[in-house]
Parts: structure tokens; sequence; C-alpha cells
């Protein structure tokens, strides 16, 4: 059946565009919250409210949410490799295409839905969707992912990601060259205002800081080894666009799309290749790396010789 929440309007939200709002109280994109909306699923006081009204401060809102699709059963991903594993933690090398965990639109293969389906025991904190997820790699980005198997190991990692001790290190090519050759980028990263599956500085947005080095200019592109002290979304691809050095292949955000398929790039070039942190049992350092995927590898080899 389908579920209705009832409550009153939250202060933070008074004043807010309903499919505004209902992107922040739920957790939906802007688009899913709109069609919710324009559903008859939302109602203020009694009232059907459409997605460009706006919320009442003190007023009572009821929300009908939709049954939610069933998932699919989840299945080892073809690719998906373990980098490292002991008792407390497995590190996976995420290929492309694969999501970190089930999320509202997602229908496709998940890090958390590999594991479980090739029988590993996660660890049972967090929501229910992604338990045992302590950090998350965007879809279209491949590399170094760490699941905590053990409560322990949950609990210490989330603690050090959030205190920012673990060493998060991806490399990235990305169009041009970077002026220093080497820096930081520190500048908040929000959703964008007029397209609500992007991020973008923003002025309200979060802090988010990317410290790069170039390892090798090319004629046209750089290949930078990138050190990230926050871990907002798109973070690596907000900040190179914000700074007109998008990543190839990354149209989303201003790659020349011409390049990106003389190349075969059919997402960004960006791969998380070293992972460092102290193990949550023992304290030992533990630092595991991954090469480039062949369709990564190619590309670079493709700009290292001039054929672009």
């Amino acid at each position: 059946m389908p579920e209705t929440r009832s409550l009153p309007v939250p202060d933070g939200l008074a004043g807010e565009r309903v499919d505004a709002a209902l992107s922040r109280l739920l957790g939906l994109s802007r688009t899913r919250a709109a069609e919710l909306a324009t559903e008859g699923g939302v109602v203020l006081d009694g009232r059907t409210l459409a997605k460009s009204d706006r919320l009442v401060a003190g007023g009572w809102l009821e929300i009908t949410l939709p049954d939610a699709p069933s998932a699919p059963p989840p299945e080892p991903v073809a690719g998906l490799a373990i980098a490292y594993e002991d008792d407390d933690v497995v590190v996976v090398d995420k290929p492309v295409g694969v999501a970190a965990h089930a999320s509202p639109g997602w229908q496709g293969p998940t890090v958390v839905g590999s594991l479980h389906a090739a029988g590993y025991r996660v660890s049972t904190s967090g929501a229910a969707e992604r338990q045992g997820v302590v950090h998350r790699l965007d879809v279209g980005t491949s590399g170094l992912m760490v699941v905590a198997k053990s409560e322990l190991a949950y609990t210490v990692l989330k603690r050090a990601f959030k205190e920012r001790t673990v060493e998060k290190v991806y490399h990235a090519l990305v169009q041009g060259h970077m002026d220093p050759f080497a820096g930081t980028i520190d500048a908040p990263v929000g959703r964008d205002p007029r397209h609500d599956y992007r991020f973008a500085v923003v002025a309200d947005g979060k802090p988010a800081v990317t410290h790069y080095e170039t390892l090798e200019a090319m004629s046209g592109a750089s290949l930078l080894e990138i050190h990230l002290e926050t871990g907002r979304t798109h973070q690596i691809r907000v900040h190179t666009s914000a700074v007109r050095h998008p990543c190839l292949g990354d149209t989303t955000y201003g790659a020349d799309p011409v390049l990106a398929q003389r190349l075969g790039l059919t997402r960004q070039w960006l791969h998380a290749v070293r992972l460092g942190f102290a193990h949550p049992r023992d304290g030992r350092e533990l630092v595991v790396t991954s090469e480039y995927p062949d369709d990564l590898a190619g590309a670079l080899e493709m700009v290292r010789e001039g054929r672009r």
C-alpha cells in the first residue's frame, strides 16, 4: 500500500516551492518530487498542492508516497574485484556503471548487492540499503571503495572519514593545463540551481577542498593526482569544471563531446587509485592501490601519442 507521511511544515522549508522542499525533505531528485506533486500526492491543510506552490509556516503537510518498485535480486557484478579483505573490512575495485548502494530511481548493480550475492557479510550498521557503506564513489567513477564488515569497522571508519584522516587519492585526465600546475581548489559545492541532476560551486554549498598536482602535461590535456580533503558529491568533477579544465569525457560538466567520442570515452576520466587508512581494529596503516581500467588507459595512451 502507498505510504502516507503527516507532519507540520518544517521551519526551514516554510516559503519553499513544493518540489524543492520535498527534494530536501525526502532525499528525492527535484524532478521526482515535482512528479509526486503532479500526481496529487502533496496536501497542505486539506488542499492539494502543485509543484510550484509554496509551503506555509505552521501548515500541516500530508505526503502520499507510491509503492516502491521491487528491487531486482542482488547479483555478483562482473568486473568488481576484491583488492583487500579481512574480518573487518573489504576494499573493492569498483568498475564504472556500478552504484555504491541502492537508491530511489537506480535499478542497476550495486557494490553492496554484489557483496551480498557473493556471500560476503557486511556490517548491519547504517540505513538498510547502505549497510556497511562508509563512503561512496559515483556510478561513473571507477576505483577503490572500502566497505565495513564488522560493527567496529563501521564506527571507526565513519569517524575517520568525518575527521578527514582517510587518504583518498584520484587520478584525473583533464582538458588543458592547470594554472598553477599544483594547488588547491577551495570552493563550496551544492546542487546546481538550474539543473537538479548536477552540482556546482554555489555560495550556500557545503565546504569542499580539492588538492591537485600535475603529473604529466600533454598536448591539450593534463594528468592530475588529486587528494580530496572533503568528499562532496561530484566534487572533483565540479571543481575541475569550475576552473575550466573538466575531466575528459565528462560532458555533463562541460567536456568536449567530440574529443570524448574520438577517445572512445563514455564517462569521465576519473579513477580512485589509492585509499589509505588506519586499520579499525589495530591501527596499522593500510594502503590499497588500483590500476587504470582499460577504457581510461586506452584514452590516456591516445592523448600521449597525440591521437586526439
